[in-house]
């Protein structure tokens, strides 16, 4: 029996205008991620690297070709399906952690469940409050932002990306605004969520240190896969 990937892009291509310039930001992209797979973008400024991750998580439409996760395909739903699928299967992480400042960390993993369908504040608070302590935040559940340090509060959005079970993780340059020690810690967090709830994870980043200890590594260039490889390849 053949297992669905994750995610699957056929002939990706993505255009832009530019007044009366066309800019060919994708240029018929196309791979396969298994479940389960950790998988590195990575390319200079201007390869396609966030056009691509947007167009995965169902931000953006492209001009052209088949995205399908879980086998699903999401470039002819609905915004409302596209919201509802986004609710249910992807979970974001960003540079920036987008925390409510004024929220606890259980209160903002929290807030992913309360505007889904499951709407207990019981279950919320529980599924929150397991999340954190997961990711070592066990004495930190009442803590506002400020009073976490970066790290922490990277691994505050981790947990409300996940909050909702989501199959896939999507997290664009999640180390960028960090330091070395935070930066791999986080990157340790990722590694245990991927290890303990079986998530795909699919990350932009500039560090080749980092894409080095990733099952695999995707390079774009010009709009195109430069070069796709798997850990330990030749």
């Amino acid at each position: 029996m053949t297992t669905v990937p994750a995610l699957a892009l056929t002939g990706v291509t993505k255009q832009f205008s530019l007044g009366e310039q066309v800019v060919d930001a994708l240029r018929g992209v196309g791979f396969a991620i298994d479940r389960g797979e950790f998988t590195a973008i990575m390319g200079p400024s201007g390869s396609g690297k966030s056009t691509l991750l947007g167009i995965l998580g169902g931000l953006d439409n492209p001009s052209a070709g088949s995205v399908r996760i879980d086998g699903e395909e999401i470039t002819s739903l609905s915004e409302r399906k596209l919201t509802e699928l986004r609710n249910r299967k992807i979970g974001f992480v960003f540079q920036q952690f987008h925390l409510v400042p004024t929220l606890t960390a259980i209160e903002n993993v929290m807030l992913p469940i309360q505007f889904s369908a499951v709407k207990s504040s019981g279950k919320a608070e529980t599924r929150a409050g397991e999340l954190l302590k997961e990711l070592g935040l066990g004495s930190r559940l009442r803590s506002l932002p400020k009073q976490l340090s970066g790290g922490e509060q990277q691994r505050v959005a981790i947990a409300r990306a996940l909050a909702n079970h989501p199959p896939l993780l999507l997290a664009d340059e999640p180390t960028g605004n960090l330091d070395s020690k935070n930066s791999e810690i986080v990157l340790n967090a990722l590694q245990q969520v991927r290890k303990s709830f079986g998530v795909t994870i699919v990350m932009v980043t500039h560090n080749p240190a980092i894409s080095a200890t990733l099952d695999r590594t995707i390079v774009m260039k010009d709009g195109l896969v430069d070069s796709d490889s798997k850990r330990g390849d030749a």
